[in-house]
């Protein structure tokens, strides 16, 4: 079926809006909430459920549903304060209220259909440039003249993305405008390539740029974040705590129970601080950057992993050295860096077709994510313990034949794997096994759904 209201016809099955004969472009996920609220026209619908709905793959700040309810407004020509086609319902959602809603079958051909503006666009190019540029260029200072400063900048999207390039010039706050229309630009069906590169004032653009999306996306990153680190102490947790099981019931060795809670807890705080550095990394990176997503979401992770485990290896150095007199060469820096390398570039390829948010597959897809981002952190942890360079098994491991008297020597896993000591192998598995759990429990903090 397809539906007719006032001068538009709304057709699922083309993917089309179309005005008098004249399409009216929208993004896809826009379209969609259109789709969605003409569907559900008789009730207020929720804002939650045109989250799972629309953006059931992504999450994405509440901005971004007040941004594409404005610009459905734009396309139809109608008014926030006296609507006639979508209402806004106070604490609750969003209600379609255009009584006339005709549906027809979607057979057959449609006449020639051209290529159009909407009824705002033809307002705003009957008015200079200079009008909106004052928008684009001013200082925001309240929630509702950020969203007049976007709107502007989908308007001059709409009347030509590479004419207001041109205009806008090197005028003041230029950097800020151009920032501005390169981020739009995502969500105008009308919008232009927006290069930084090459370009006047390249690093301030890009600057903006990242202050304005981390900005938006603050609330949702920061929630990523904690789940993240949740997720990573939580496996850290359980690596710790089935290391000692297997360590107190292997032949020969003397450690008693007490050293389960113990290693679950180190294992648990490795873990939080890991996820917690690398999760800020990922989720700064994914929320700032959009072009260039797999780039960003390796170095993003490598640098927040890095910064967690060089921190870490200081802390732990200097703990050694101070309390106890144990001076143990232990890893941290490099190896966070490398683990969170990895959690970077297996989370991106297994999140690859993410558009217009922040990843949040669902059920097998978020299994698959989280396979994948455990392969790659196993992986980088193999390569490393190959190398020479100790996980928190092998750190463990080297501070407890450093000590007198320690439970924690992993010289009985080396015998259970077949090794007369803490070989090759045995950091191998243990460091595999500790790399892989930590991708795993990473992942599936940082895709939980609020």
């Amino acid at each position: 079926m397809r539906y007719r209201f006032s001068d538009f016809i709304l057709s699922p099955r083309r993917r089309m809006l179309v005005r008098n004969g004249r399409e009216q472009p929208l993004i896809p996920r826009y379209f969609d909430l259109l789709v969605f609220l003409i569907e559900h026209r008789g009730e207020a619908v929720h804002r939650r459920d045109i989250f799972d709905r629309v953006w059931s793959d992504v999450v994405v700040s509440d901005s971004a549903l007040s941004q594409a309810i404005r610009t459905i407004r734009r396309v139809l020509g109608d008014d926030s304060r006296a609507p006639r086609f979508v209402r806004t319902v106070s604490r609750h959602g969003y209600r379609f209220v255009f009584a006339d809603v005709v549906e027809e079958d979607d057979e057959g051909e449609w006449q020639e259909v051209a290529p159009s503006c909407s009824v705002a666009l033809q307002e705003a190019a009957s008015d200079s440039y200079e009008a909106l540029f004052r928008h684009v260029t001013g200082v925001a200072t309240t929630a509702s003249e950020e969203e007049e400063q976007r709107e502007a900048a989908e308007l001059l999207h709409a009347l030509g993305t590479s004419e207001a390039l041109r205009r806008l010039g090197t005028r003041p706050r230029h950097a800020f405008a151009r920032a501005l229309l390169r981020d739009t630009r995502w969500d105008a069906a009308e919008a232009g390539p927006v290069p930084i590169l090459g370009e006047p004032a390249a690093a301030a653009v890009a600057h903006e740029l990242v202050r304005l999306r981390l900005r938006r996306a603050a609330a949702v990153a920061a929630t990523r974040w904690a789940g993240a680190s949740i997720g990573g102490g939580l496996a850290g947790v359980l690596a710790g705590a089935a290391g000692g099981l297997i360590l107190t019931t292997a032949p020969g060795s003397a450690a008693s129970l007490a050293l389960v809670p113990v290693l679950a807890g180190i294992g648990g705080c490795c873990g939080a601080a890991a996820g917690a550095g690398v999760g800020a990394g990922l989720s700064g990176a994914e929320s700032s950057v959009r072009s260039q997503r797999a780039i960003a979401l390796i170095c993003g992770g490598a640098i927040g992993g890095g910064v967690a485990g060089a921190a870490a290896q200081w802390l732990g150095r200097w703990s050694l050295a101070a309390l106890v007199g144990v001076n143990v060469n232990t890893g941290g820096g490099l190896e966070g860096l490398v683990i969170g390398g990895a959690a970077g570039l297996g989370y991106s390829m297994a999140t690859s077709r993410t558009e217009g948010g922040l990843a949040a597959p669902r059920g097998r897809r978020r299994l698959g994510a989280a396979g994948a981002t455990a392969a790659a952190c196993g992986l980088a942890a193999l390569t490393l313990t190959r190398m020479g360079w100790p996980l928190v098994g092998g750190t463990i491991h080297a501070i407890a034949q450093a000590s007198t008297g320690s439970q924690a020597t992993l010289t009985p896993l080396g015998q259970l794997i077949g090794e007369s000591g803490f070989g090759p192998l045995t950091a191998a598995v243990i460091g595999t096994s500790e790399g892989a759990l930590f991708g795993l429990g990473l992942t599936l903090g940082l895709t939980r759904r609020p």
